[in-house]
């Protein structure tokens, strides 16, 4: 990635450089104005749009000097700041869907807002969904917030990467709030104790399933008690 751009590089054609570049979109929801930019900005640098996986709308085909251009007239922030940090909170439509079973759009956005970029040992994805489908590949991701009628449910260490892992199931019957502190537990535990480059999964690999727990419950109790600063 090119750090100061925010621009991938995606191919080298003709000799020339071509980058990609995926603005922030919280989970997924984009305005009608921002989908014109969009379109704007495809038209005027001829560059194609493509949907990625991860509920972003990326522009491919842009020359090395016209990427931050791009981000001017959209308006829009990079999605991902570096490779060592959270690389975007998924959301599920929540209660726009007949499946869901607990207000998860509002919980996906609230911690949107508070991981957007938060360093971290490696690159992080955290999902929130309103049920047990566990779209959006929730069971693949480095943390994930599934929902059923009792209540929400945190779940740790997936990657569907070249190693790929299910995750763990980390707490469960938990509030909306109790959620929230729960992923920030798990967040504040794997970046104190993993290093550089190591992943979550790995992470809960290494030092095992109960200790993770363990630790991991130890800073939330502190949380909801009022011990630990938020």
């Amino acid at each position: 990635m090119a750090q100061v751009a925010y621009g991938n590089l995606q191919k080298i054609k003709n000799g020339k450089k071509l980058y990609s570049i995926t603005p922030r979109i919280p989970g997924g929801f984009v305005s009608a104005k921002n989908l014109e930019k969009f379109a704007e900005v495809s038209r005027k640098y001829n560059c194609a749009i493509k949907l990625t996986a991860g509920q972003r709308i990326m522009l491919i085909g842009l020359k090395e000097e016209d990427v931050p251009k791009a981000y001017e007239d959209l308006g829009l922030e990079p999605a991902v700041l570096t490779a060592y940090s959270v690389k975007n909170v998924e959301i599920c439509p929540g209660e726009m869907c007949k499946r869901s079973r607990q207000d998860s759009l509002a919980l996906g956005l609230k911690l949107e807002k508070r991981f957007y970029a938060a360093p971290t040992p490696n690159r992080t994805k955290i999902v929130v969904v309103g049920c047990l489908n566990a779209c959006i590949s929730a069971h693949g991701k480095d943390i994930a917030v599934l929902a059923n009628e009792e209540g929400f449910i945190v779940v740790a260490g997936g990657s569907a990467g070249y190693n790929p892992r299910l995750s763990d199931r980390i707490a469960e019957k938990l509030t909306s709030d109790q959620a929230y502190n729960m992923v920030e537990s798990i967040y504040d535990y794997y970046c104190e104790i993993a290093p550089m480059g190591e992943k979550l999964g790995h992470t809960i690999d290494r030092i095992g399933l109960v200790k993770f727990k363990e630790d991991v419950t130890k800073i939330y109790e502190k949380k909801e008690t009022g011990g630990e600063n938020e």
